[in-house]
């Protein structure tokens, strides 16, 4: 076989590749987000209402009520429900990308020169996928392993459930105009600070240099391969450590709850919730029933601003699955800035 013959062969592979990947993420999105989005967007600008209820009162569990089997399997069966399909379409987006694209290609798209530009680059990318935290965690654990700077991967990260687009429709929709413009504003300053602070203390600077490509496999199955071998890595090593936090955040959701009721006032609750939206676990969109409710118990702008940025923003699952891949010292960057983001959030929701 000639040389011409093994690089057209590798070209080959590596397009059929790129047009597997891209059809798995198109596909996969249709079904797992765009098309039902897209349908709630419509019911909820025809009712202006929302008809999701608060995860955090499955099973009946209330504020102040102590951690029970019970809460804990009732809210990662809620969970698990409403999540799967993301989950499930993240696992074969990042496998895909690590079994099919070539290394080179994803750091040249998203590291770049600066660590504003490249959390600007890897915010507007995580916009189309527009999952939590926890089903974006697969996804960004495969943008480090491709050589992506841990600004532009953070940046995807948080940009998943802060940027998405469908969720500030709902805002608009059916919550009052306040609570979107604070979520827009805020969430794109969260984004692209916690993305430069990562940098700032990691070092992102260090990263940024060539990345090896993967050779290509001539044998044939080899790309089928790679991508069992990476989906069952994805699986065994994620899931059961994401199973395991949302059980321990089901169980004690009743004493967190408790941290954001209006039986107290200023700091003393716009502190303690911004800190608990960065623990608590909830389904793309599930803060606007929380917030809704919050809302009807009496609780002011103050707090209500905090878990509108930290409720989607960072949670204890979320952590647990990336912590290896960023580094502990990028994850309490990230967890702290973001609590200080949810109290700029607070702030501007209090002014407006």
């Amino acid at each position: 076989m000639t040389v011409n013959s093994v690089r057209i062969q590798g070209r080959v592979a590596v397009t059929i590749g790129v047009l597997v990947t891209v059809g798995v993420f198109v596909v996969g999105l249709l079904w797992a987000k765009w098309t039902p989005y897209l349908a709630k967007a419509l019911t909820a600008q025809r009712t202006h209402h929302w008809s999701g209820s608060n995860i955090l009162a499955v099973g009946g569990v209330h504020a102040g009520d102590g951690p029970t089997w019970h809460a804990a399997t009732s809210f990662f069966h809620a969970y698990f429900a409403s999540i799967w399909p993301a989950l499930v379409v993240a696992l074969l987006i990042s496998a895909s990308v690590q079994a099919l694209v070539p290394r080179t290609w994803l750091p040249r798209m998203l590291n770049r020169r600066g660590l504003i530009s490249s959390a600007l680059a890897g915010g507007a990318a995580s916009m189309p996928s527009m999952m939590c935290t926890c089903c974006a965690a697969p996804v960004a654990v495969t943008l480090r392993r491709n050589g992506v700077t841990r600004t532009a991967a953070i940046a995807y990260w948080l940009g998943n459930p802060l940027l998405n687009p469908a969720v500030l429709v709902f805002l608009f929709f059916v919550a009052p105009w306040q609570w979107t413009l604070t979520r827009a504003v805020v969430g794109v300053v969260t984004v692209v600070g916690v993305a430069v602070a990562v940098g700032l203390v990691t070092g992102a600077r260090a990263e940024s240099g060539p990345v090896a490509i993967a050779p290509p496999d001539d044998e044939s199955g080899g790309a089928a391969r790679r991508f069992v071998r990476c989906l069952l890595c994805l699986c065994l090593v994620l899931l059961p450590e994401y199973a395991i936090m949302v059980l321990v955040v089901g169980a004690f959701r009743g004493w967190l709850v408790t941290l954001t009721q209006p039986a107290h006032h200023g700091l003393l609750i716009v502190v303690p919730a911004a800190i608990v939206g960065t623990l608590i676990v909830i389904p793309t969109a599930g803060e606007i029933p929380i917030l809704q409710s919050l809302a009807l118990l009496g609780v002011s702008s103050g707090p209500l601003g905090a878990l509108l940025i930290t409720l989607p923003a960072i949670s204890v699952p979320g952590v647990a699955m990336v912590a290896r891949s960023f580094g502990w010292k990028a994850i309490a960057t990230a967890s702290g800035v973001v609590v200080a983001a949810g109290l700029l959030g607070a702030t501007v929701l209090s002014v407006l």
